[in-house]
């Protein structure tokens, strides 16, 4: 069996959108993806591009996807990756493909002298926090994410809050 992580391509948005509805619907989140192929192209490969994608193939099949960008560490005064969506194919987990994503990101770090690689984990998900874990990752208890959207966001933004 042969692995290949890559960046995605163009013509690949519609791909990635139906790993990110996968995903969601795994975390039983579908309800939530707004996201359209045309929004995942612009932000994949419009002019600026600020998220990035790379895709393992499993025996040339599409297996899983990470999505990232880059963020910042004012603490220690650089980059590093937020990792916004991990995902491997229930059906060719335990092949070694998630963690060949994050040490695929975790290269992309070092090669940029980026400070870390950070991502977020649903409390429920067990079988992927103990994964982190045996991977070096540590659980940050103490942060909670925080979150405006929606009617929240347009109300902070207008001042009604």
């Amino acid at each position: 069996m042969s692995l290949l992580i890559r960046r995605a391509r163009p013509e690949e948005a519609g791909v990635v959108l139906s790993l990110v509805r996968e995903l969601a619907e795994y975390e039983k989140l579908l309800h939530e993806v707004e996201a359209t192929e045309a929004m995942i192209a612009d932000a994949l490969f419009g002019e600026s591009p600020r998220l990035f994608c790379e895709l393992a193939e499993w025996d040339g099949k599409v297996a899983g996807f990470a999505v990232w960008f880059i963020n910042f560490s004012t603490f220690s005064g650089r980059s590093g990756i937020y990792l916004e969506d991990l995902f491997v194919r229930p059906a060719l987990r335990g092949n070694g493909i998630g963690k060949a994503l994050l040490a695929h990101l975790a290269r992309e770090c070092l090669a940029n002298n980026w400070s870390r690689l950070q991502w977020s984990v649903l409390d429920w998900n067990e079988p992927s926090i103990a994964f982190y874990k045996s991977l070096g990752a540590v659980m940050m208890d103490e942060w909670t994410i925080c979150k405006v959207a929606g009617p929240a966001l347009t109300s902070l933004a207008e001042g009604r809050r």
